[in-house]
């Protein structure tokens, strides 16, 4: 039996690129660059800024600029954090019918805390969540199974009896290896070279709401 449910957060719980992509815009705006459409943004905005700048500007760590154009995409992104950001269709009931059988959530991403926390406050999840496990809270993130311990303790529920919903394989290596069974969240930001086939999760949803098949 399922005694906690915990969720990645960007391309799972949240429906984030709206947001992640007009602070990148804002940042080719700055460049004298066209802005790109959504439908672009969308499968890189599980990837953090490393993933969006890439495809934004065709920048990379080793990027002489890479640093501080990094800062300059994430000081837009807080200021327009939650400005377009919505949970995905069947989220809110997926919650709501947990909550009813008296399941335990909460939420392990690798968004660093300073944007976790503010984004769950606006989405009215935090006091609701029984763990909010950002990228800084431990001292390892996805694909380490650190994060994954970690929201277990903070529940009381032992790995093998919580189950993780991801949209990224790192979310599924993650879960794996701290024995923790893992759906992929085939709604989230996959992009057409993800083969969600092959990271052995223990099966799949293509809405929220399949997961209650799954308790």
């Amino acid at each position: 039996m399922v005694e906690a449910v915990f969720f990645d957060l960007d391309g799972t719980l949240a429906d984030t690129a709206p947001d992640l992509g007009y602070a990148l815009n804002l940042v080719r705006r700055q460049r004298g660059l066209e802005p790109l459409a959504l439908e672009i943004v969308r499968p890189y905005a599980s990837h953090g800024a490393r993933g969006l700048l890439e495809i934004g500007l065709g920048l990379t760590p080793a990027a002489p600029d890479f640093g501080d154009t990094r800062q300059e995409f994430l000081a837009f992104y807080e200021r327009y954090l939650c400005h377009h950001t919505t949970l995905f269709p069947g989220i809110g009931e997926l919650l709501t019918g947990l909550e009813e059988r008296g399941i335990p959530w909460g939420v392990v991403t690798n968004k660093p805390a300073r944007y976790t926390d503010p984004l769950m406050e606006q989405l009215g999840l935090t006091q609701r969540a029984v763990c909010i496990v950002s990228g800084d809270t431990c001292a390892n993130s996805k694909p380490h199974p650190e994060p994954m311990l970690y929201a277990c303790s903070s529940a009381g529920v032992e790995p093998h009896r919580s189950l993780y919903l991801g949209d990224a394989e790192r979310d599924i290596e993650a879960a794996r290896a701290a024995g923790m069974p893992a759906l992929v969240a085939l709604y989230g930001y996959l992009d057409a070279t993800d083969r969600p086939e092959d990271w052995q999760a223990a099966g799949s949803v293509a809405t929220p709401l399949e997961v209650l098949n799954h308790l």
